[in-house]
């Protein structure tokens, strides 16, 4: 249980995982800079702490895609480069200037807003520019982006250190994502090769995600910015062959566990049909294990449907009904030795068994990422043992097993008990 939790269910994290993972990209990507993206809270992880990690692994600097996810880091005492990886509202200019972030800039209307930001505080900014090369979510369209550098170029307050865009396909295996992907590329290098004056090319140039860092070396300019992989997961399993290639055969270390204990257990005959919906009969007579974590943590129900186990003595139990708000039931079959108090891994390692976020995943038919994120704020993070709630220039910077516990003393089972 996690400490100053009374409910016995919680996420580990790896901050050694997450180290080990950012030297692991920063060789990939060198002699490029890595810039390490812990928005939505590090995908779960904890974006504080995974920052210092990941700084300490050797990230050049952070990104984030809300101003108030910038702050917390400086809250927390971070000072290295934190990149704002939209441009920032309207009523949120002020804030970035005070908080020494760094924004991107995409229209005439953002440069108008930092100039009279920065000048307020009486500083200069530091500044990057999003192109739009085939994403089509965010960015400045390239026939815009010369006279954005301008006018960005001419305002005094302002510094133009970087200039990127992003890859939608980087980790496609087919020929016509790989065309697309080296389409998004050259119109890139097509927009730096026609900016013109000494001001014009920025220090920083980047594009490459997690894939692109792995898959596409051209793509690695002077930064690179790596979210999935930084917590050990692969943008898709079909790139575990590439990573090892560029990595010389490293391999990322998942850097989330999600853990619980079994808080109590019963005897059921053959044909019960637990949980609501009473959908599926039990095969057998078997002791049903309840564990208190559920779908309001991001268990989803789909889960139960789609075939999932857990991890309850290193062996894989398989769900005996729907998946609740707030608990899960598990079909132990004849095995009466599981008892309260015995910890469940849902995600992650126990004994010789793993469930990783590519096995949810696969089974709810989306990707790592959402499995991640979607781990909710009310499982306290247990961060190298410690329960927590809830960093220099990038150039510069780029030149340089389950749960144990207390098991329950009396083992005796009682049919028909609830123990």
């Amino acid at each position: 249980m996690a400490e100053g939790h009374s409910r016995p269910a919680w996420a580990e994290v790896d901050l050694s995982a997450i180290r080990h993972n950012a030297s692991v990209l920063r060789r990939i990507a060198a002699p490029a800079a890595l810039c390490a993206v812990v928005k939505a809270d590090a995908y779960g992880h904890g974006a504080p702490s995974v920052g210092r990690a990941a700084i300490e692994g050797g990230a050049a600097g952070l990104a984030v895609a809300l101003v108030e996810e910038g702050l917390e880091l400086r809250e927390a005492g971070i000072t290295e480069p934190v990149l704002l990886l939209s441009e920032p509202p309207a009523d949120a200019a002020d804030a970035v200037v005070a908080g020494g972030l760094t924004p991107t800039l995409t229209s005439a209307e953002g440069v108008t807003r930092m100039v009279t930001a920065a000048r307020r505080f009486g500083t200069r900014l530091s500044v990057h520019v999003k192109v739009d090369t085939g994403m089509h979510r965010i960015g400045a369209h390239p026939s815009v982006v010369p006279s954005l550098v301008t006018s960005i170029a001419e305002a005094p307050e302002l510094v133009l250190e970087g200039l990127w865009t992003h890859l939608a396909v980087a980790d496609g295996q087919s020929e016509e994502d790989r065309a697309f992907t080296a389409s998004q590329l050259d119109r890139f290098d097509e927009l730096v090769r026609a900016l013109a004056g000494p001001r014009a090319r920025p220090a920083v140039l980047h594009a490459a995600n997690s894939a692109g860092t792995m898959a596409w070396p051209r793509a690695r300019y002077d930064m690179v910015r790596c979210g999935i992989a930084l917590y050990g997961q692969l943008p898709s399993p079909a790139m575990a062959p590439v990573l090892l290639d560029s990595s010389g055969g490293e391999a990322l270390r998942p850097a989330m566990s999600l853990r619980a204990r079994v808080s109590a257990v019963r005897w059921l005959e053959s044909g019960e049909r637990p949980s609501y919906g009473r959908l599926r009969p039990l095969p057998g007579p078997a002791l049903v294990a309840t564990v208190p974590i559920g779908y309001a943590d991001g268990v989803p129900r789909a889960l139960f449907e789609s075939g999932y186990h857990v991890l309850i003595g290193g062996r894989r139990r398989p769900l005996a009904g729907m998946v609740t708000m707030d608990q899960i039931l598990v079909d132990c079959g004849d095995d009466t030795s599981v008892a309260p108090g015995d910890p469940v891994t849902l995600l992650g390692r126990q004994g010789d068994e793993e469930i990783t976020a590519d096995e949810w995943a696969e089974l709810l038919g989306t990707i790592s990422y959402e499995v991640l994120c979607g781990i909710g704020p009310r499982v306290p993070r247990v961060v190298d043992g410690a329960t927590k709630a809830g960093w220099g220039s990038w150039v510069s910077r780029a030149a340089s097993p389950g749960v144990s516990g207390d098991r329950r003393a009396d083992r005796a089972r009682t049919k028909g008990a609830d123990l």
